[in-house]
């Protein structure tokens, strides 16, 4: 099994930086409200004077540190994505093989940002919003990776939409069961979602 994808394997030598990444580890761990600065300071070896200074707040920081962890998260699932071949079905179907690389990590707590939007209720919240605009990032890439399929453009779409629920759902059900094989179920009903769109009418 492949080293997490997610975490990077050592910490940064700058305050800044190691701010940030120890913000995330014990935000993905914990979970926001669970995680208060006091835990951060001491953890990233940093003060509560320069988590003010350059963030402000709590909420900016968590905010950075998840927008640092969107940002690498896509990054990988598109690269590994990528790195399947140039079949449109079979990079569908691969990032589900990608996902289960990732379930497999003793480290693996869910998505953050389910987790995030599950404990902040605000709509207006910039970290409740950075949570939205990953899924949509998310859905914009199966979007783009459909688009070789040789079907309608709107039945391209109707098909991303139902794909990013599979993918979503086989995070939830593989972070509560702790079984990486959601990956697998999701990826066969995928399968099915791709032969029932490609029989003949």
């Amino acid at each position: 099994m492949p080293p997490n994808p997610i975490q990077k394997k050592h910490p940064s030598p700058d305050p800044f930086s190691r701010l940030l990444e120890t913000t995330e580890s014990l935000v993905y761990r914990n979970g926001i409200h669970a995680t208060g600065i006091d835990a951060i300071v001491k953890a990233a070896g940093a003060s509560r004077k320069t988590v003010y200074a350059h963030f402000g707040s709590k909420d900016v920081l968590v905010e950075a540190a998840l927008r640092a962890r969107h940002d690498r998260w896509m990054h990988w699932f598109r690269t590994e994505t990528l790195a399947i071949g140039h079949d449109a079905a079979a990079r569908l179907l691969g990032m589900f093989k990608v996902l289960e690389s990732w379930f497999a990590d003793p480290g693996y707590h869910g998505c953050a940002f389910l987790n995030a939007a599950g404990e902040i209720g605000d709509a207006a919240s910039p970290i409740r919003m950075l949570a939205q605009e990953h899924k949509a990032d998310l859905l914009a890439f199966i979007v783009e990776t459909a688009s070789g399929l040789d079907v309608p453009a709107a039945a391209r779409t109707t098909l991303a939409r139902q794909w990013l629920i599979l993918i979503d759902g086989a995070i939830a059900v593989a972070m509560v069961s702790g079984d990486a094989a959601a990956a697998r179920d999701a990826q066969a009903a995928g399968a099915a979602l791709l032969a029932a769109m490609s029989a003949p009418r």
